[in-house]
């Protein structure tokens, strides 16, 4: 077998430092982003990154226009200030429901897996090798609520404070507009930077410590430890969901509203200061795109690491007690740490953008970079924290598997997140056909353009289904489920510039949004533009990966549920299993009707009071009277909350029901079904609302010949584009990336509350 050339130690102090390298990168990436300043006077200020450098003949737009006035700065101010009060308020407004949940929920699970020896404090045989003595369940029933609690308050300080940073650096992106198109980036990009270092430091840091402290009582018994530590992916993944479809329902009801009344009723352009939803809209951005999106990622990384803990703890590694190898998962974490700093520094630093059709492929060459690096990286750990050969636990048996395919394994998934990116972008990125054909069908109105977009979608599914399959077949192959599982986390470990280029679109979209408010010149508007159209690519390309890697995740996740649960193989053919199988495939039509529809209803409010401001406050529309945007807020916020309990509840109690009711066959069953229809869904929504939104814009930019040929703004074609993008709104930001969500969150949820389901579940099979 050998041992590994990576010493423990040497894992006990490469973990951590990594971790806070990261932390300490992202504080120092966000003390360069403050130096741009918010007070008057400080137009010329020096940025960061030396003089001249990225800014292009670093002049004043301004000075040339006659405009260098101190309102707009404090104008810029003022708006930043409004978007950030919204955000927060309704974060914590928010915060509050969830955590009353996550109060209630922590008792159930304590509850629920104490019971599962009767709540005995005796040693109890272990679950896979009888011989042996492991803690008591009510140990394991205990430390999984300590590890849900810590997975859930790492997930909201996540999202907390990538909106903190977002809603801080939106003003400043504006500002640097005036000096040059790199400036602007270069804030945008640098705050994004910010936040995936900081989520992706914070989790990492907090699972080492979680693991080290659970193991002074767990000792020896490395299978309770990591089993209990798969509340930690259930805490994160659960705030998550509240997360993103709060979050999802508030961003796209202001959206709706604010494009339907203004845009096509008022033809008034986008951002419009006399447009009442219009701090609600950009408020959105923050708490759903940002918020949710950090929440959404961080569960991903905690629940393909508590996947690939689980199987690792069953299998040599854990038998052995070789630390190293057992840490593997969170070794490769660390690294991509370290890759993504590298490759930050090629954005920010190494190359300069100097127009603005560089900046696509500048946030395209960081997912190259990275992807091409982490591959070095990940095969340099592979040899040095992996022992020659070992055995990996594959239902029962236990498979011989050699380093080098466990690599492979990693890779597969790293290159495959690579793939579903550049499919997505090529489904969305108005710089293609595909884009460009749904522009062309507006010609012959809104319902051309609809089935255009429907189609796109439905066909942008099929090569990234086929690159999950391969790394899925790769993966098992070689590893069985623990492949899966780092697979899954292959895909994620880039993690930290998957989010910074995510995070860069909504805060170049609020850049954008603030010039229009604040009055700025129209060329100022036209370089925040052109961030924010390659902002909505690269926003379309994270949702990608986020549900490649969910559909990794969760199949992990159900391996280690069949497992846990003593199932020895699922059967399609028995009337338990198949049931499930079509109920699960039917959950996130569900789940995606009960958030679709809340947007509507939400938008529908929206509307009404959009339109009785316009009608009834008089110089609204002159520009001479100011829109009451404080109720708009408000309508967001309280919809969003009464609306995102509902589906919240459909996806947290189906495991329990089906469970408690019908055991674990229908359960497996169910898992499946979910997993197979919502990774389609979910990828078919993302791409048809990105593709319709790009198709505005295409029209609106009117950069090419065809572009031209279908706008300017208030024509024919462009008001059936307006009609599209607002279609897609609740498909490409509250259902599409709340459905990855689902099919995770079942999982793991099933995962942690197996012992139970196994022990006392299927209660009416049980009767009849």
């Amino acid at each position: 077998m050998g041992s590994p050339v990576l010493p423990d130690l040497g894992t006990e102090i490469l973990i951590p430092v990594c971790a806070i390298i990261g932390i300490g990168f992202s504080l120092f990436q966000w003390l360069l982003v403050s130096k741009v300043k918010l007070t008057p006077g400080s137009a010329a200020s020096k940025n960061s990154g030396g003089a001249g450098k990225n800014g292009h003949g670093d002049y004043l737009i301004e000075e040339e226009e006659g405009l260098n006035d101190h309102n707009i700065v404090l104008k810029c101010a003022e708006i930043q200030n409004a978007i950030s009060e919204g955000a927060t308020s309704f974060l914590f407004t928010e915060y509050q429901y969830v955590g009353i949940f996550m109060v209630a929920f922590a008792i159930l699970i304590f509850v629920f897996l104490g019971s599962v020896e009767g709540f005995s404090t005796k040693s109890q045989p272990c679950t896979y090798d009888p011989l042996k003595l492991c803690k008591p369940a009510l140990a394991t029933a205990g430390f999984s609520t300590i590890a849900f609690m810590l997975g859930a308050i790492t997930s909201v300080v996540s999202g907390f404070l990538g909106m903190k940073i977002a809603t801080y650096a939106n003003a400043r992106t504006t500002l640097e507009a005036r000096k040059g198109v790199g400036k602007a980036f270069i804030t945008a990009f640098r705050s994004g930077a910010v936040m995936g270092f900081l989520l992706a430091a914070n989790g990492l840091l907090v699972l080492y410590i979680a693991i080290n402290l659970f193991k002074l009582y767990y000792g020896d018994d490395w299978e309770g430890l990591f089993e209990a530590i798969t509340g930690y992916g259930l805490g994160g993944s659960s705030m998550a969901l509240f997360g993103r479809v709060g979050g999802g329902i508030y961003t796209k009801a202001a959206d709706v509203g604010a494009d339907l009344v203004g845009k096509v009723e008022r033809n008034i352009p986008e951002d419009d200061p006399r447009n009442p939803a219009v701090i609600a809209d950009n408020v959105g951005d923050n708490v759903g795109d940002i918020a949710g999106m950090g929440s959404d990622l961080f569960g991903s990384y905690a629940e393909s690491s508590c996947a690939a803990l689980v199987v690792a703890s069953i299998s040599s590694f854990g038998i052995n007690h070789e630390f190293t190898p057992m840490l593997y998962p969170l070794i490769v974490s660390s690294v991509g740490i370290i890759v993504c700093l590298l490759t930050t520094l090629f954005a920010t630093d190494f190359f300069e953008i100097k127009a603005v059709n560089e900046i696509e492929p500048a946030l395209k060459n960081q997912l190259i970079i990275s992807t091409v690096l982490m591959t070095i990286g990940v095969a340099v750990v592979s040899w040095i924290a992996l022992p020659s050969s070992f055995t990996i636990f594959n239902f029962g048996t236990q498979k011989v598997v050699k380093n080098w395919q466990l690599f492979l394994c990693v890779a597969v998934g790293l290159w495959a997140g690579l793939i579903i990116g550049f499919v997505t972008e090529y489904y969305t990125s108005n710089a293609y056909s595909p884009v460009q054909d749904v522009a062309d069908s507006c010609r012959t109105g809104a319902a051309t353009n609809v089935i255009f977009g429907l189609a796109l979608g439905y066909k942008s599914v099929i090569i990234p289904i086929f690159a999950i399959a391969v790394s899925i077949f790769v993966s098992f192959s070689f590893a069985a489920m623990y492949g899966v599982a780092v697979a899954a986390l292959g895909m994620l470990s880039t993690i930290a510039t998957g989010l910074a280029i995510d995070a860069y679109g909504p805060i170049s979209d609020n850049a954008g949004g603030i010039a229009e408010m604040a009055g700025m010149s129209h060329r100022i508007r036209e370089r925040t533009d052109a961030l924010d159209a390659a902002g909505n690519t690269t926003a379309a390309i994270g949702k990608g990966f986020a549900i490649g890697s969910a559909a990794l995740v969760s199949l992990a996740l159900f391996g280690a549920f069949v497992s846990r649960a003593a199932i020895s193989t699922v059967d399609v053919l028995t009337p338990k299993v198949f049931i499930g199988l079509i109920v699960g495939a039917m959950l996130p039509y569900w789940f995606s009707a009960m958030t679709m529809k809340s947007v509507g209803s939400a938008a529908l409010k929206m509307v009404e009071e959009v339109r009785r401001q316009f009608n009834t406050i008089p110089g609204l529309m002159e520009g001479t009277a100011k829109p009451d945007y404080a109720t708009c807020v408000k309508i967001s916020t309280d919809a969003s909350i009464k609306e995102m309990i509902p589906p919240g509840a459909l996806v947290m109690l189906t495991p329990l029901i089906v469970g408690i009711f019908f055991g674990v066959e229908t359960l497996s069953g169910v898992l499946a079904g979910s997993l197979v229809s919502g990774v389609q869904i979910a990828i078919s929504a993302s791409n048809t609302g990105g593709a319709w939104d790009n198709a505005k814009k295409y029209i609106e930019a009117g950069v090419s010949e065809h572009a031209r040929s279908l706008g300017p703004k208030g024509s024919d074609p462009h008001k059936a584009a307006v009609i599209g993008d607002t279609i897609g709104d609740p498909l490409k930001d509250t259902s599409g990336p709340s459905l990855n969500i689902l099919i995770k969150l079942m999982a793991v949820e099933s995962l942690v509350f197996a012992p139970f389901f196994a022990t006392h579940g299927g209660l009416l099979f049980k009767i009849f």
